[in-house]
């Protein structure tokens, strides 16, 4: 099932943020990437190995649609409790070959062969895709057992596929979808966030786009627009009738710009991205999986096997507006995810609450931090 509907949005009940986004605020801002969904929500009570409940999914993010343009890459890890295959390749070549594939912890394999089935079945209908006889996907996970059966193996090849082909540029849809359906975030219902930054026509009118998959941090620690809401709102704690052991404090964050930088400088970018994360709260703890890349969409046909390219290249002393959008898209790409996502009940009977959006207000409004353009 595809999810495509747009929920409410942090800046939409008055949470303030600095600076100044895309006309989407979303990682489809920048040009030509796409996202999709595929989410999988069935069943309820008692958890069935194998039958349910079911509350997972598979996000996806294409850097130039469906076409076969590789694009300079980076990434960079903060905790490794996690996984995200094909960052030795994207690391040793500077190039991301295919899509950015998101889900929960135990469908990394399943999706991993999708994506590949999935580009080999493309060389029939986009000549760009001829020359490719294999592939490492990148794939990313983090850990939904709370709420999903996630031992049931319930995503498919077919969901990746769904994902893959709904893929589109415009509004993303946010919280309870995709690879974020049954996420966690601040012990409050999370999942999948975005936000940009569009930088002035003086600082080269770039954009850079994120897009999370939130499943870390602690209540106390929930720190929004500066206000200290985890403290502020004690109450409405998961309620885990019967916990699975396994991890569950992990974020995955993809970063797009089209900012004409090298993969070096793209590794530098990725490297901003706790720093987002620490404005919200995350403090990366033992059991978190935080890992990050960064591509750019600038230089068109870099990628050659055989060929000279002639890629341009950044100056590294104007890097730090890019560093700041990106600080930035980070902590309200998560803070998004958090403001969408919806009270969700799973396996066990166990239910994780939405953060209420009038406590949320209530809180900001003490801390004199409630947006005055509301």
């Amino acid at each position: 099932m595809v999810d495509q509907v747009v929920r409410k949005r942090a800046r939409d009940i008055g949470v303030p943020f600095e600076g100044e986004p895309g006309r989407l605020n979303a990682i489809t801002d920048v040009d030509g990437v796409e996202v999709g969904h595929s989410t999988i929500i069935s069943g309820q009570g008692k958890l069935e190995v194998g039958k349910g409940p079911v509350r997972t999914g598979v996000t996806v993010v294409l850097p130039r649609g469906g076409s076969f343009d590789p694009v300079f890459a980076g990434w960079s890890c903060l905790n490794g409790n996690g996984e995200m295959t094909g960052t030795t390749w994207v690391e040793e070549s500077g190039f991301l070959e295919g899509p950015v594939m998101i889900t929960n912890t135990h469908s990394v394999g399943v999706v991993h062969d999708a994506v590949i089935e999935w580009i080999l079945r493309r060389k029939s209908v986009d000549q760009s895709y001829a020359e490719i006889s294999w592939s490492l996907p990148v794939v990313a996970e983090t850990w939904d057992g709370r709420l999903n059966d996630i031992n049931g193996f319930h995503v498919r090849r077919e969901h990746a596929f769904e994902a893959l082909d709904g893929a589109a540029q415009g509004p993303v849809a946010e919280g309870n979808v995709g690879g974020g359906t049954g996420m966690v975030c601040h012990q409050f219902k999370g999942g999948i966030g975005t936000s940009s930054r569009k930088l002035s026509k003086m600082q080269g009118g770039y954009t850079v786009g994120v897009l999370v998959q939130a499943n870390y941090g602690s209540r106390e620690l929930l720190t929004i627009a500066g206000a200290p809401v985890g403290r502020e709102i004690p109450d409405l704690m998961p309620v885990i009738h019967e916990e699975v052991y396994g991890g569950g404090s992990s974020i995955i964050v993809v970063v797009a710009t089209d900012a004409p930088l090298l993969p070096h400088q793209l590794k530098r970018l990725a490297r901003r991205v706790p720093l987002g994360i620490a404005r919200v709260g995350g403090i990366s703890s033992n059991g978190s999986g935080d890992i990050f890349t960064a591509f750019s969409t600038a230089n068109p046909g870099a990628f050659s096997r055989k060929e000279l390219t002639q890629p341009r290249m950044f100056p590294n002393d104007r890097m730090t507006d890019l560093f700041l959008a990106t600080v930035q898209a980070t902590e309200e790409a998560i803070v998004n995810a958090l403001v969408a996502a919806e009270t969700m009940t799973g396996i066990n009977g166990n239910k994780v609450y939405a953060l209420p959006h009038e406590r949320l207000r209530k809180a900001l409004r003490k801390y004199n931090r409630l947006a005055e353009y509301l």
